[in-house]
């Protein structure tokens, strides 16, 4: 190609009758290229690089009211869980030529909304993370979006779910192979889907091993409530604990350690998620949630939905297992 050709302003339709493919085709490559063969894409991109196309996203935007962004909305960004998910789902629509945007609701149902309704206008689809909205409200959304769940189990609207009373149910049958018979499960939002699931997990595993629960509910799952609530376990006499999450578990820990009570020798925790787990001291017994492959999943379900390859009431499980570390052992 000549120096004069390259100066050209050249078009979709130039790189599309150059490669011999339709301009969809070309489009795809750059918006969704896991739906096209490598090949197809690499000769696309080559053919146009060589004439100097660059997909115009703003032109786009006008024209066919594709903004090429997504929303994601989690419940709380500073929770640990949470930035495995935000980092997999935003490589996940980095390669379908997505950008994301990313709210927090800090737990509040009235923020959530508030965000899709900023957020709506300039996206085409929603994912959200561990909603605190109702049902009503989602599908409310979901009529005016494409829209898909993780981590909220909503007939009729398309969801990623992790199954942590999998792993939950594992952690009550290591507590009581090791002979715990007093447990206590420290509770995370009395509207959380998951935390639901795992509450359930641990009664009926209680039911089955012949075990105590006692269930401690901190306003809102965190370090600090985690050291709030052992006085409460202290004076429960249980010899050990589930948590909701590992950052719980993390402050159980510190206010353990505060009262000179030695965890496992004294004291046994398991958490849940996985994502301090190994950073702690000792290093923390917990239940694996695969918080990253779940962004990935929901991303692709969203893109899926969009694209009308997926059915409305999709529901994707994700099962969990226990970690076992150094944070568990016999009651004395």
């Amino acid at each position: 190609m000549s120096e004069a050709d390259k100066k050209l302003t050249h078009t979709m339709a130039d790189v599309a009758k150059a490669a011999g493919v339709s301009k969809s085709t070309v489009s795809r490559a750059f918006t969704q290229p896991y739906r096209l063969t490598a090949e197809t894409v690499e000769r696309i991109i080559k053919i146009a690089e060589d004439f100097g196309y660059v997909p115009n996203h703003t032109a786009r935007a006008l024209s066919t009211g594709r903004h090429g962004n997504l929303a994601l909305l989690v419940s709380d960004v500073a929770n640990p869980f949470f930035p495995p998910l935000i980092r997999a789902a935003q490589m996940e629509a980095d390669t379908a030529d997505f950008c994301v945007f990313l709210g927090n609701s800090d737990e509040d149902a009235r923020q959530e909304d508030k965000l899709i309704d900023r957020f709506i206008s300039q996206v085409e689809g929603l994912l959200l993370v561990s909603s605190r909205l109702n049902a009503e409200r989602i599908q409310v959304h979901a009529r005016r979006r494409p829209l898909a769940l993780i981590n909220l189990d909503v007939p009729g609207v398309p969801r990623v779910l992790i199954d942590s009373a999998t792993g939950v149910r594992d952690a009550m049958s290591h507590l009581a192979d090791l002979g715990h018979k007093r447990i206590a499960y420290v509770s995370g939002p009395q509207n959380s889907w998951a935390n639901r699931q795992r509450r359930n997990a641990v009664r009926l595993a209680a039911r089955k091993y012949d075990m105590t629960v006692e269930i401690i509910s901190p306003a809102i799952p965190s370090y600090d409530t985690g050291r709030a609530v052992v006085p409460q376990l202290i004076e429960s006499k249980v010899t050990a604990a589930v948590a909701f999450d590992d950052l719980t578990a993390q402050g159980i820990m510190t206010g353990m350690a505060e009262r000179g009570i030695e965890i496992p020798r004294h004291f046994s925790l398991v958490g849940c998620d996985d994502v301090l787990g190994a950073a702690t001291y000792p290093s923390l017994t917990t239940v694996s949630n695969r918080s990253d492959e779940a962004g990935r999943a929901g991303v692709r379900l969203l893109l899926d939905i969009m694209d009308g390859r997926m059915a409305g009431d999709t529901r994707l499980v994700l099962d969990t297992h226990l970690v076992v570390r150094h944070t568990t052992a016999p009651p004395l």
